[in-house]
């Protein structure tokens, strides 16, 4: 056995391929999403390292490309929970004794898979899974989810070096345990990466995990698991599963060895599971671990003194990129009198201009939302401001579902600031925005801030460096994630660690130390060369 001590290769974040023209990526690119168009593949569940079929079958299409097949997989049950809970269990004892060392190598050798020899395989699936445009997949299921297996390694070691001081003749040691019993991963279909790191940190941890993705993200899901494995996950220790929600659910919160749950979902959902752990917390062994990040009501907020065509740009990017399906997108918008004629042309313009269509045509900037079920909730807000009085759409407006789940990037001006696309979650290409007289910006920043329950992002935009330091301070709880003079949306592991608090989660940033921290359990451990014999103290003794 080695007795050194280990640096770990400093983290980076990896470079974004850029998909030009002529460019060999794109070549690449191409060929595999023509690869895996081509056939259509069966999926299983994983538990303790062993692919598990079901006589339930569910069949997986492009949201953009609704008729074509790519493939199936199998939906579990009752028993595929408690089995997976099982192999989390007893892969435990093994996982958590292997050197920390032997696990970090496990996830960079991950990230140089999906780097490397996988990466157009592996953005080919998030295009086709989540209907994702080639420079979105990019920067989600290649280079943000390489940054969070690279960075929680070197996160790790950073917890690790921190010591308590020592005294003469003792010994003080920290020890970093696991949590005691099993992890639970609960996913979202937007971000792949986000998908493969919340059961990747508490495993990377010495934890063992249960994981349940949605089922609108399984196809890529399936890849992720393929990458552990190739890269050497011992099994047992991620088990992936498809099952309904509340099947998983009233197993998973009713065992006594549940010790944590790593979400990223729905705030509704989540409050649900949280009162359910509350419900049933006499049966656990210790008080579980809940980590969620959940949903938003992103703003933009634009000053006088604000450059127009910035906020216009930041407005479309924010507001349509990936259909506004990010949990951070610019969903509500507050413009100055003064500034809006020149940034609703702007906007205008740019909208007139973007292609709405498959992820394989790449001159495509917009493509078609998860699916059904999120189709007819944003088009039936759109009919719903099409038929008030107290907004108009100036650009867009219009959806089809026959090919695939397309909706139109589309912008509302609100006539009330509580119009209820300035307040409730969509969660689609849906932009509203509000215009207010120049002199009343104080107000509406106090409007900004007590609008929605959520805070997870938000953009202040602004030459005027006195405004901007006010307003960052009016906005303080306003939004977990804050960005001065840029859009609120594309956070970067180690640079803006992402998450918020209010009704947007716990804010336990993922993509910093601090969502480490969450799956560990601290042992301190003080150990004396030279006890003491005598239980008498020195001052007992007689002058």
């Amino acid at each position: 056995m080695s007795n050194a001590i280990y640096t770990v290769p400093q983290a980076q974040n990896e470079p974004v391929y850029s998909y030009a023209p002529s460019s060999p990526e794109r070549k690449s690119l191409k060929k595999a999403i023509e690869q895996l168009r081509s056939k259509e593949i069966s999926i299983p569940m994983v538990i303790n390292g062993e692919d598990v079929y079901t006589d339930n079958r569910k069949s997986i299409a492009p949201p953009h490309d609704i008729h074509h097949k790519l493939g199936e997989f199998s939906r579990g049950g009752k028993e595929h929970v408690q089995n997976a809970i099982n192999a989390a269990l007893k892969a435990k004892d093994s996982w958590e004794k292997m050197p920390w060392q032997d696990r970090a190598a496990i996830f960079l050798k991950a990230a140089d898979l999906i780097t490397g020899p996988y990466r157009a395989e592996f953005n080919a699936a998030t295009m086709l899974c989540q209907s994702k445009n080639a420079y979105q997949a990019e920067i989600d299921s290649i280079c943000e989810f390489a940054d969070f297996l690279r960075f929680n390694v070197q996160f790790m070691t950073d917890i690790y070096k921190q010591q308590p001081m020592s005294s003469a003749g003792v010994w003080n040691r920290t020890e970093y345990r696991p949590l005691e019993g099993f992890v639970f991963a609960l996913t979202p279909f937007n971000f792949t990466a986000i998908a493969g790191n919340l059961p990747a940190t508490p495993a990377l941890l010495g934890n063992t995990v249960v994981w349940k993705p949605a089922e609108s993200q399984i196809y890529s899901a399936h890849y992720i698991m393929k990458i552990f494995k190739e890269a050497g996950l011992p099994d047992g220790v991620i088990n992936l599963i498809y099952v309904d929600g509340p099947t998983t659910g009233d197993v998973i919160f009713s065992h006594p060895e549940f010790a944590g749950l790593h979400f990223t979902g729905s705030t509704g959902v989540f409050k649900s599971i949280w009162q359910t752990i509350a419900n049933n917390l006499e049966m656990y062994r210790g008080f579980p671990r809940i980590v969620g990040e959940t949903g938003g009501k992103d703003f933009v907020v634009a000053h006088p003194s604000a450059n127009p065509k910035q906020v216009s740009t930041a407005l479309t990017r924010g507001a349509f990129e990936y259909q506004g399906q990010k949990c951070s997108a610019a969903s509500r918008a507050y413009i100055p009198k003064s500034l809006w004629p020149e940034i609703k042309a702007a906007m205008i313009k740019d909208i007139e201009s973007i292609k709405v269509g498959p992820v394989e045509d790449f001159s495509n900037y917009v493509n078609a939302v998860i699916d059904e079920k999120s189709f007819d909730k944003i088009s039936n807000y759109i009919d719903d401001i099409k038929a008030s009085s107290d907004a108009s759409i100036i650009a867009g407006g219009n959806y089809d579902k026959s090919k695939g789940y397309f909706i139109e990037p589309t912008v509302v001006v609100a006539n009330n600031p509580k119009f209820k696309t300035m307040c409730e979650e969509i969660f689609g290409p849906v932009l509203t925005i509000y215009v207010y007289e120049d002199h009343e910006f104080n107000e509406i920043l106090k409007l900004v801030d007590n609008t929605s329950p959520y805070s997870l992002t938000g953009s202040l935009f602004a030459r005027d460096r006195a405004v901007i330091k006010e307003a960052s301070y009016a906005l303080r709880n306003a939004s977990g994630n804050y960005y001065i003079n840029d859009k609120p949306t594309g956070a970067v592991v180690g640079q803006q660690p992402f998450g918020g608090a209010r009704a947007s989660g716990t804010n336990d940033k993922a993509g910093s130390v601090l969502n480490l921290y969450r799956w560990l359990s601290p042992r301190t451990i003080k150990e004396t060369f030279a006890a003491p014999v005598d239980y008498r103290y020195s001052f007992h003794s007689e002058e």
